[in-house]
């Protein structure tokens, strides 16, 4: 048992680790703002600053094994991805990179939101293995999107 506290302690340590550099990008708004309204639509920005501030508390909900609290950051969440995928059908969504590989950009969203719910589910269970397991897998998937389709 004490060996699985320390590696959860360990994770939850390595995930503020990660995120640090993150939170220290995100600090200069107006510089943000500029680069990321030439990048797409409102509604994906709408749906990343959502997320930023969801992914936050999920990460210190996570670690205090607090199913309720990571649920209520989630519930901010609902309706983000549908007014996304209406931007993806009408085109107004502009990728900065690999702009033709919209369909896997989706493919990709739509895996995302599908942990996304997994990780509400942990949740409501007070899972806290299954919520950790999944937080890391939504953080792999943050950063394997952005590698893709930012610059």
């Amino acid at each position: 048992m004490k060996k699985r506290t320390f590696l959860n302690a360990a994770f939850i340590s390595a995930l503020f680790i990660s995120i640090t550099p993150f939170a220290a990008i995100s600090a200069d708004h107006s510089q943000h703002k500029a680069s990321v309204h030439s990048a797409g639509s409102g509604a994906l920005i709408e749906e990343m600053k959502a997320l930023d501030a969801v992914f936050r508390e999920v990460v210190s909900a996570v670690a205090l094994g607090d199913g309720h609290r990571v649920h209520q950051a989630l519930e901010t969440m609902h309706g983000k991805m549908e007014k996304t995928q209406k931007a993806l059908h009408a085109g107004e969504v502009k990728l900065r990179k690999n702009a033709s590989k919209v369909a896997e950009f989706e493919r990709m969203d739509k895996d995302f939101h599908a942990n996304l719910e997994s990780l509400a589910t942990a949740a409501h269970k007070g899972d806290r293995q299954n919520m950790t397991a999944v937080t890391k897998k939504l953080l792999d998937g943050c950063v394997s999107c952005h590698d893709r389709f930012r610059p």
